[in-house]
């Protein structure tokens, strides 16, 4: 069997596990095998794709299956992986395997709370080994559905609200890619839905592409957080339970910027060239105008939230500066925001648990109280803003450095503007943690509290060492994906 198919068939089989599980024991042990399975596959496939990489196989993806589905529109069952997709791969079952440590103590409806999560993670794999256009975006649609349930049911606050508004908003990039796609498939007059085949045919008119690449793209954006459809982002991440949030920031928002990549720019490259400009702005804006918004928010998730769209919005800034050195860039910082974003949110959640607030004027001394939450607050901090030894360093250097590659007065106006969001998180990052950490307690009632249990200490460990390890040791990420961004950087460039 196909290894990358494994990545189907466990969850599907979780789910039926899940199903059949009558007490909170065999949930949790359905919970921790399969999640444990996918983790053990992902790091399997990566040190395996990395051998083969090394021993000189040089096609430009690996593990390929095709199976026909629907012979009409020549939609088939086609899975392959690049480095980029094993990277996306690697990083989805970090946040399955500590999301699920995440939710220990979840109540209540453990049962269906987990198989909406599993379902989620289902079309997350599926979406990152496709090659087929409508496969793609048929489990993309996958793992989207699944989100209005688990923040309008276990969220918190506006959760109704929040789920319809981001359900709505992501339908609508929904509709956009559908018709991107279609425009593509009939627009090259190919006969087959398969990206590569459709990229090396490059026969795509430029005026089609000019049609197609803005709907694609934007499409695709909208996941992304892309200005100014952004503003489902915020609330859906403030009501979303704590897990939901992890795997929703961490990987899931990852889904737009895979998309805007592997499909939109990789498909219609001239007309990623020649647009590029006004996206650009945009993007610019999210960076800017994330940052900005975080600071004056009191809400922790608020905060995060906020903090996501000036993040995601560089993963898009980054991939259209077409260099690539930035492209690199974009990729890095995928992995490093999700691992950064899973730790906050994971540890928000934490906090919120045991204060039952989120405002940060109502919190204070919780240093003296839970120190070991208190020292993963900070170290997610210092990660976010970017501190050397950390993920956050290396992926934004690298974009900043590869977007400042482009000669012309445009591109370097708006790489230093894009800058000054590194000095915006700097001031958010350090109010927060000044201002919840340290100085008096200012509830009698917080003196009781405790500090992190076994399972909470467990799920922000390994983040940490997972943050702190892409800090340490790029070197072997960037060669990763080094073949899966040249493979599309010379499309872009031919």
């Amino acid at each position: 069997m196909n290894i990358l198919n494994l990545f189907i068939l466990i969850p599907i089989v979780m789910l039926l596990a899940l199903w059949a599980s009558r007490n909170l024991r065999q949930i949790r042990s359905v919970m921790v095998v399969g999640s444990t399975m996918l983790l053990a596959l992902s790091v399997y496939l990566t040190i395996d794709f990395i051998s083969q990489r090394n021993a000189g196989t040089d096609t430009p993806f690996l593990y390929t299956d095709s199976m026909t589905w629907y012979e009409p529109l020549n939609i088939c069952y086609s899975i392959g992986v690049d480095g980029i997709s094993v990277a996306m791969i690697l990083l989805s079952a970090i946040i399955v395997f500590t999301g699920t440590f995440a939710s220990w103590r979840l109540q209540p409806l453990t049962k269906e709370f987990f198989l909406w999560f599993v379902l989620l993670s289902l079309g997350v794999f599926g979406f990152f080994i496709s090659l087929d256009m409508f496969t793609m975006f048929m489990f993309y649609e996958t793992a989207l559905i699944p989100m209005y349930l688990l923040i309008g049911v276990w969220g918190s606050g506006r959760k109704e609200y929040s789920a319809m508004k981001l359900t709505l908003m992501l339908m609508g990039g929904s509709a956009f890619l559908l018709m991107g796609i279609l425009g593509i498939y009939f627009g090259s007059g190919a006969t087959t839905m398969h990206i590569q085949e459709i990229a090396e045919m490059a026969n795509i008119p430029t005026q089609v592409q000019y049609i197609f690449f803005p709907i694609t793209f934007l499409g695709f954006g909208v996941l992304g957080a892309l200005f100014p459809f952004h503003t489902w982002s915020p609330d859906g991440h403030a009501s979303a339970p704590t897990s939901v949030s992890m795997l929703h920031a961490g990987v899931l928002m990852k889904l737009g910027g895979y998309g805007c990549f592997r499909i939109a720019m990789y498909l219609l490259p001239q007309a990623a060239e020649d647009l590029s400009w006004i996206f650009i702005i945009l993007t610019t804006i999210s960076v800017v105008y994330g940052a900005l918004s975080a600071i004056s928010q009191t809400d922790l998730k608020y905060i995060n939230a906020y903090s996501s769209v000036s993040h995601c919005g560089l993963v898009l800034f980054a991939l259209l500066m077409m260099t690539r050195t930035s492209c690199t860039g974009a990729i890095l910082q995928m992995l490093s925001h999700g691992l950064m974003t899973a730790l906050f949110f994971a540890l928000i959640g934490m906090i919120y648990g045991r204060t039952h607030t989120r405002d940060i004027r109502e919190l204070s001394g919780l240093m003296k109280i839970m120190p070991f939450l208190s020292v993963g607050y900070i170290i997610a901090g210092l990660a976010n803003l970017g501190l050397p030894g950390f993920s956050g360093f290396i992926a934004e250097m690298t974009i900043f450095v590869g977007s400042f590659e482009q000669p012309d007065l445009f591109h370097r106006t708006v790489t230093i503007i894009a800058c000054t969001s590194i000095v915006i998180t700097a001031v958010y990052i350090l109010r927060v943690v000044g201002k919840i950490l340290y100085g008096t307690i200012k509830n009698e009632h917080h003196l009781a509290l405790t500090d992190a249990t076994w399972d909470e200490r467990f799920t922000v460990i390994c983040l940490i060492i997972c943050v702190a390890g892409l800090g340490i040791a790029p070197m072997w990420v960037s060669d990763l994906i080094n073949g899966g961004v040249s493979n599309i950087f010379t499309i872009l460039h031919p």
